[in-house]
């Protein structure tokens, strides 16, 4: 009988990393799952925040939270000099910045703001963008309505995202990301029917966007406030 009951536990054991394997392990063009703003110190976007950096008056105790907060200010992600030293001094302006977790979560702030401006989302734009890009965003969704027109793209992967410039206006941090991307896109008529493009070929695209954020408010999430093509 223990015999019998060795195997059966070994069996078990065996089927779970089985299913391990397979589920454990996300497919090769999955997407990323994206909730909530813009707030780096969240890093995935929705996710609980983490502070950036360590407490003015945080002890470290041998190479704890401390140290390793302190360690991520010193490095930054790979970047041009300039870039790089815009970026330090926005740490220096704001004590919870984190380069690291900025940079991820921009590409899950391309990725919602493309999305809602393909399913002509006008409340969700308006909480990422500022005024402006939100305006132009806003002009081209009506344009596409009056026209009858929906779009029906598809990020289908982000291939590579670069902070290109970085850097203090007064109080208002700016901060360059260079994306590119592949892109299925698809434009429908008012009936349903496909007038450009296909869900079958992905086109790469690149995109510069600059987010800014005002480091004295309390708000912690960025905007984006400048596009362009790369």
């Amino acid at each position: 009988m223990t015999v019998e009951i060795v195997i059966l536990a070994m069996i078990a054991a065996f089927l779970g990393l089985r299913l391990y394997s397979v589920l454990g392990r996300r497919a090769e063009h999955e997407e990323e799952p994206i909730a909530g703003r813009f707030d780096p110190r969240r890093g995935a976007a929705g996710a609980p925040r983490v502070a950036a950096t360590a407490k003015p008056d945080a002890k470290s105790d041998e190479g704890g939270a401390s140290s390793t907060a302190n360690t991520r200010q010193r490095e930054l992600p790979s970047t041009s000099p300039a870039a790089e030293r815009g970026l330090r001094e926005i740490a220096a302006a704001d004590r919870r910045f984190d380069a690291f977790a900025f940079l991820e979560g921009s590409r899950s702030a391309y990725r919602m703001i493309l999305e809602a401006f393909w399913k002509a989302d006008k409340a969700e734009l308006r909480q990422l963008c500022d005024h402006d890009v939100y305006e132009g965003f806003a002009a081209a969704i009506d344009a596409r309505v009056e026209a009858g027109e929906t779009l029906d793209n598809r990020l289908i992967r982000i291939e590579d995202s670069t902070i290109s410039a970085a850097g203090m206006d007064g109080n208002t941090a700016r901060i360059t990301v260079r994306f590119r991307s592949d892109i299925a896109a698809v434009t429908r008529d008012a009936e349903g029917a496909v007038i450009a493009g296909s869900l079958d070929d992905a086109i790469e695209a690149v995109d510069v966007w600059t987010f800014s954020r005002n480091v004295t408010s309390a708000d912690p999430d960025w905007l984006l406030d400048e596009t362009d093509e790369g």
